[in-house]
């Protein structure tokens, strides 16, 4: 099945996503990648099979073969779903980052999400903004493993849930902003220094950090940068530093302090703009998830009672509380009114407000009809000690409460509701009276649940988080396309093992025509040395390439790793590592 803009729904579990997650989705316009996007994928994807084969998880490289990633181009997002679909897993291309809350709930979905850029040549070691090499290439392989795709799948049912505010929308708001901006070939660098002041500023007024910032740490540290194994010897398992050439290989030095991963980590703020001092070495993937759950049972959706609704109330934003009787409340929480035992007693709402049972809206019970928002009492009934919503019929009746009369009921707190009863309305457990005169009223014994978001977000037409911001396509002039045209002769001449005569034209042209350009002349460099042809081309371009790495800072490591790399595919052994399962 295929809907608007060619996004493919025939994978099953991007198919059941619910529509409020795919209006991130995006085409993954494969055709707009150019031969210079996929030599910086290959280039990467090569030096990291070479480099992460000794440093990298075991599962990492058998994930590669199953996911069917090549290093020779960027993978398609439907070939990757037709493979992740035998683990019942998909994936879909979005614009960037998109707002955590959502990217946890596609988790939980089991589905992960690809930023569909490519990273510009001047950052190939190491991008702020997510692209398909840290998507597709870091992400992908390892949720091969099933004990790690079922705590990804767990993070963002946990993740889905977790309380987050106003300010955390926009911390996130300000770091797409950021990534963008530094992914944009001519940013100009006081707006690049504005963008990083405002991310410390909402960083550090953020206050008392939220449920989900206080897990977005957790993910950060160990699904995108975690490390596996001993303190001594750990392993590479986080699709930030699989992603990252520059930081996979940095990251395993002593510089970078190893801390064992516990619970403590969730009080370690990170920066997406520079490489970490610090990571957290987990002892298997079991311990992600004793981790997790040991925070998930602290979080409100877990807990509750009053201190999950002043969370609620706290976060200033959507959120739902859910009654013992199942029936759920949603809406921005502005009060709360408890007993002498500070237990809650009675709640409130302002603004668009909607109920619902098992995720689902009541009938009649949307945001238009309690669009100024609703209050209701919780607890138990002072005339039984039955709680309300495991009332009979029979027992509503003794206790005159009936269809078409008027009732009076006291609860224990104090609190008396009088009226005509309209209608009584059950939901296997819940009871719930939709209207007693002008006044609708919840039941249940106590609020076992508060999480962020609304219950049912579809028909709540929650909607309005989708970034209006668009990351920026490198603008192609005539120049660009010139040098597009070098490359993609390069690869056919490499694809077709012909042409190899061409060779030399092409690289006078680059050399006239784009001098800051390394990366083609490396991929000429190999292919002559791979085939023993042209020797004094062959030294020439060696000449020029060693000049650049002594010039330019920047281009020194990666020139010595596309020489090491052409140096290693002459040995042996290489053949044999390059087809052999790890």
């Amino acid at each position: 099945m295929k809907a608007q803009g060619g996004i493919s729904y025939d994978n099953a579990a991007v198919a059941s996503c619910p529509k409020h997650l795919l209006q991130f989705a995006v085409d993954q316009r494969y055709d707009d990648y150019t031969p210079v996007d996929h030599a910086v994928w290959r280039f990467i994807m090569r030096q990291n099979s070479f480099f992460l084969r000794e440093y990298a998880h075991k599962v990492y490289f058998q994930g590669l073969l199953n996911t069917g990633i090549s290093s020779e181009r960027i993978p398609r997002i439907e070939e990757m779903n037709d493979i992740l679909a035998k683990i019942e897993w998909g994936a879909v291309a979005v614009d960037g980052f998109i707002p955590p809350a959502a990217f946890m709930e596609f988790q939980a979905y089991k589905v992960l999400v690809i930023a569909c850029d490519m990273r510009q040549i001047h950052h190939i070691e190491y991008t702020p903004a997510p692209d398909i090499v840290h998507e597709a290439a870091g992400h992908a392989p390892i949720i091969v493993d099933r004990e790690y795709s079922n705590y990804l799948q767990r993070f963002g049912e946990v993740g889905a849930k977790a309380m987050s505010s106003k300010k955390d929308f926009e911390l996130y708001q300000a770091i797409r902003h950021l990534s963008i901006l530094k992914e944009r070939p001519d940013a100009d660098p006081k707006e690049v220094e504005e963008a990083t002041k405002l991310v410390e500023h909402r960083q550090k007024t953020l206050g008392e950090p939220s449920e989900m910032a206080l897990l977005s740490r957790l993910h950060w540290w160990t699904v995108e940068y975690g490390l596996i194994g001993t303190l001594e010897n750990p392993k590479i398992y986080g699709a930030g530093l699989l992603s990252s050439i520059g930081e996979s290989v940095s990251c395993l030095e002593p510089a970078v302090k190893k801390i064992p991963y516990s619970i403590d980590a969730m009080n370690q703020p990170f920066d997406i703009t520079t490489k970490q001092p610090q990571l957290f070495v987990c002892r298997d993937f079991q311990h992600l998830k004793d981790v997790l759950e040991e925070f998930a049972s602290k979080m409100a959706f877990m807990v509750g009672g009053l201190e999950g609704i002043n969370k609620a109330i706290e976060c200033n934003n959507t959120a739902t509380c859910e009654y013992s009787s199942r029936l759920q409340v949603s809406g921005v929480f502005t009060e709360v009114i408890t007993d002498e035992n500070n237990s809650p007693i009675y709640l409130r709402t302002s603004g668009k407000t909607a109920l619902a049972f098992h995720d689902k809206e009541l009938e009649g019970h949307g945001i238009d009809y309690h669009k100024e928002g609703f209050g209701s009492p919780v607890g138990k009934w002072k005339q039984t000690s039955t709680s309300p919503e495991s009332l009979t019929n029979d027992q509503l009746h003794a206790l005159g409460i009936v269809e078409g009369k008027k009732a009076k009921i006291e609860f224990v707190s104090g609190i008396v509701v009088s009226g005509r009863v309209e209608k009584i309305l059950r939901r296997e457990r819940v009871l719930f009276d939709p209207d007693w005169g002008m006044y609708d009223m919840a039941v249940g014994e106590r609020i076992s649940s508060v999480f962020n978001g609304a219950a049912d977000k579809d028909t709540y037409n929650q909607v309005a988080l989708v970034p209006k911001e668009r990351t920026i396509k490198v603008p192609s002039d005539t120049k660009r396309r010139r040098l597009e045209n070098l490359y993609a002769q390069v690869r056919k001449i490499r694809d077709s093992k012909t042409g190899y005569e061409r060779l030399g034209e092409i690289w006078e042209t680059q050399q006239a025509e784009h001098p800051e350009d390394w990366l083609l002349s490396m991929e000429i460099f190999e292919i002559l040395d791979t085939t023993d042809q042209q020797p004094e081309l062959k030294a020439k371009i060696e000449k020029f390439l060693n000049e650049k790495k002594a010039k330019t800072k920047d281009l020194s490591t990666l020139i010595s790793w596309g020489f090491r790399l052409v140096e290693y595919h002459k040995k042996p052994e290489y053949e044999a590592a390059l087809h052999a399962s790890p």
